[in-house]
């Protein structure tokens, strides 16, 4: 059996940004930076994402296409890769989840699954 030769880590830091949120029409804004490392061994091409934008209503909205941010980026092994973005959700807390599809030099090709991370506005409770 063939040892998969992708291996990354991807982590995620979130902000409100209150500047463009208007919670009066159910419009909030975040924030988002992601951070991608490779830890496998062979270099690898983010080729395209899909994304649950889950606000805590019950509302999905289902984002893909190829890459991130317009780029498609090539990470060497032990290299990092870094972007930000943003969303708007209906309420003050959700969370946001998905797949990024990667291809490694050589042709493997491997959806990674990006653990759930969370959006709250500061002050509010995170509804379970």
């Amino acid at each position: 059996m063939q040892e998969n030769k992708v291996s990354v880590l991807v982590e995620a830091t979130t902000q409100f940004i209150e500047s463009r949120s208007d919670p009066e029409t159910n419009q909030y804004a975040f924030g988002y930076a992601l951070t991608i490392t490779n830890h496998g061994k062979s270099p690898v091409r983010l080729m395209r994402r899909h994304w649950q934008v889950k606000s805590d209503n019950g509302n999905v909205q289902e984002v893909q296409g190829e890459g991130v941010v317009g780029e498609q980026p090539h990470i060497l092994p032990g290299g990092v890769y870094q972007y930000t973005s943003w969303v708007m959700l209906q309420t003050p807390t959700g969370h946001m989840e998905g797949h990024y599809l990667f291809i490694t030099d050589d042709g493997e090709q491997s959806w990674e699954k990006v653990p759930p991370f969370f959006f709250e506005v500061p002050g509010s409770r995170i509804l379970n």
